[in-house]
């Protein structure tokens, strides 16, 4: 599930938007004026970060031109490809279970905004949401190693601590370190 050019996507458990209004963004979110309202959105390349449960915490890593190869060999694993999800075991179900949907959005009024794409004015859909499908099957067929772990902070704390590039999501949800 990517976006097509001139689009960028918006993934949703509710299939009902019908125009994407501008929120305020979360005082834990990186980005130039946390009272800015904005329509958050993702390009190709960010988009498998959001094939998962909307609360779901996640820890994501993956190859990037200043990564040595000792990091690649020992966080991702020798013939694992060049990226890695992980999630908690508590959200393994819910990673089988959700129904998720990706709304395309038009890609023009949407600026960069660290990792993602932001917009200030109400954005409407391209056309009806699509369910997402398999998130499992998603990863698989992406080539993206999804680690299931009883803790993420563990395995995040390593990852930060190394030459690999990273994002994590909603990790104040994950099982206290």
């Amino acid at each position: 599930m990517r976006p097509e050019p001139g689009q960028v996507l918006h993934f949703s458990e509710d299939p009902t938007i019908r125009i994407f209004h501008p929120q305020l963004v979360p005082a834990s979110a990186r980005v130039d004026s946390p009272t800015t309202p904005y329509v958050w959105a993702v390009g190709h390349d960010r988009a498998p970060d959001y094939w998962f449960p909307r609360q779901c915490p996640r820890a994501m890593a993956w190859v990037g031109p200043g990564t040595s190869s000792e990091d690649r060999s020992r966080i991702i694993g020798d013939g694992c490809g060049t990226r890695v999800h992980a999630v908690e075991y508590g959200w393994l179900q819910a990673m089988r279970t959700v129904e998720l949907y990706a709304y395309r959005l038009p890609a023009e009024p949407f600026q960069p905004a660290e990792a993602a794409l932001v917009a200030t004015e109400a954005v409407e859909p391209l056309g009806p949401p699509e369910r997402v499908g398999d998130l499992l099957e998603l990863h698989a067929e992406a080539g993206i190693q999804l680690r299931v772990l009883p803790r993420l902070h563990e395995f995040w704390d390593v990852v930060i601590g190394s030459t690999l590039e990273f994002s994590g999501i909603r990790l104040r949800n994950a099982i206290a370190g």
